[in-house]
């Protein structure tokens, strides 16, 4: 007699509430739902889900709920940290729920569904006249549940911040398969705890995002872009308290970039150019724009690099002239990780630090990482202007990969420590995951800790969602670096 398999009923039971072929077993199918994208992470699953709709979503989890399995819900499974790899359970895509729900330019909102790419978000928010500001490097396949999911932050967040402020309202479905309905376009709210907070950036522990209502802006009408050579980091830190005072608002962002992030790129991204003819011990790209008629961004931050070039500021200055000049300039930022990759293997660190103390963590944590093995070259990058670097290290050429690689826990404890030490924080905006969650337990406040263990249990007392990712726990977990 074969034995009963609780299993086979819950598969059949989705079967019959999601369609056969919205419910993915075959391995070969379902492989691409199991790796994390840098291939760090490979997970088990019972199989793949993908609903069509709110309802359908409640439906598969409240199953699962009753047949205690797992539910690791999944966007566009372009996260850098493990956290939608799952552990055994069922994968919940949310690939299906794209629907754009309303566009309401009086108010600037978007309401979308969760599973809604990124770029098609910000070209429905072009065709209504607006602007959502939201972007990052895998725009053409990150969906908006993982955007908020992971509170993602990206190239615009000195002047609209990061994901959390740009979501007025939620749909989640709980943990008990019932829907809350906190999907309103209001910008005030007082009325008892703002409970959309919980969810944003909570990885999908807490709740699974369905849909959402976004903010949405003015267009700019003028853009100037600038990439300016610079002899320090500590100069990339004065220029930027220069141009925040002249531009305030408008200055939309102040990336940093080192001779090697320049160099690599030059190497390996087609159609990237050079931007300046000399060398310079540091570099910026800057961008400020404006929604104003009457506004000129690029003659304004032109007039704010010749003042700096005079006071001794900046050592040279390229600046955009058209569209096609700042995507180049841009280019040449947005590379980065594409020429990481092709020139081998990275150690990623993505940390923020008060912005007073930015310099000083981009000396020291050099400095300890290279002492620590010569030849390691850093390579610290990133969204200078709201404190996040993004400290990567490549391996000593001509060293074996896989050896590289393993030293991963040695140059976390010299970064980290060091950020830590700088009142930074070692999880700036690509969230926690699988890969940051053990030094969760080093890093983070224990009575903080202890609340979101609280708010876990209350809100998913039987640890079905997304379960051993963010707070560190003994639990086995995917292998990874």
């Amino acid at each position: 007699m074969i034995p009963f398999d609780p299993r086979d009923a819950l598969l059949s039971d989705l079967r019959a509430s999601l369609g056969d072929r919205h419910v993915l077993t075959d391995p070969d199918v379902t492989a691409p739902y199991r790796v994390e994208s840098r291939g760090l992470y490979r997970g088990e699953a019972l199989a793949v889900l993908r609903p069509g709709s709110t309802a359908e979503v409640a439906r598969a989890v409240r199953l699962c709920a009753a047949a205690r399995v797992p539910v690791v819900a999944q966007g566009g499974n372009t996260g850098l940290t493990g956290g939608g790899v799952p552990g055994g359970g069922v994968v919940l895509s949310l690939e299906r729920l794209t629907r754009v729900r309303g566009v309401d330019t009086v108010n600037a909102s978007l309401t979308v569904e969760a599973g809604a790419i990124l770029a098609d978000v910000q070209a429905a928010a072009d065709a209504a006249g607006m602007l959502f500001p939201l972007t990052y490097g895998s725009r053409g396949s990150a969906r908006i549940g993982g955007s908020v999911s992971t509170n993602a932050g990206g190239l615009n967040v000195l002047a609209f911040g990061n994901t959390r402020e740009l979501v007025l309202g939620l749909e989640v479905v709980l943990a008990d398969g019932r829907v809350w309905d906190g999907l309103r376009g209001l910008r005030k709210d007082n009325a008892g705890y703002d409970l959309k907070h919980l969810f944003i950036g909570a990885e999908g522990t807490l709740g699974i995002v369905t849909a959402a209502v976004l903010k949405l802006f003015p267009k700019p009408r003028s853009v100037g872009v600038a990439v300016v050579g610079l002899g320090s980091a500590r100069a990339a830190l004065d220029l930027f308290v220069h141009l925040r005072a002249r531009a305030d608002r408008d200055l939309t962002a102040f990336e940093y970039l080192p001779p090697f992030a320049l160099e690599i790129v030059l190497r390996h991204v087609h159609g990237a150019v050079r931007p300046l003819a000399g060398d310079h011990a540091a570099y910026a790209l800057i961008e400020v724009s404006s929604s104003r008629p009457q506004a000129d961004a690029r003659a304004d931050l032109e007039a704010a690099l010749a003042d700096a070039l005079e006071g001794g500021l900046i050592e040279d200055a390229a600046i955009g002239t058209s569209g096609a000049q700042n995507d180049g300039l841009w280019r040449l930022r947005e590379g980065v990780p594409e020429a990481q990759t092709r020139e081998g293997a990275s150690i990623k660190h993505d940390v923020s630090v008060p912005l007073s103390a930015l310099p000083e963590f981009l000396e020291r944590a050099s400095a300890a990482c290279v002492a620590a093995m010569p030849g390691l070259r850093p390579c610290g990058f990133g969204h200078f202007g709201d404190g996040n670097i993004h400290f990567n290290l490549t391996q000593p050429p001509g060293m074996d990969r896989d050896a590289f690689l393993a030293r991963w826990g040695d140059f976390n404890r010299i970064v980290h420590d060091i950020v830590h030490a700088l009142g930074g924080s070692i999880a700036a905006e690509h969230g926690v995951g699988l890969i940051k969650r053990d030094e969760m337990a080093l890093y983070a406040d224990p009575v903080g800790l202890d609340v979101m263990r609280r708010l876990k249990r209350a809100l998913d007392p039987e640890d079905l969602l997304n379960p051993g990712k963010v707070l560190p726990r003994a639990a086995d977990a995917p292998a990874g670096p």
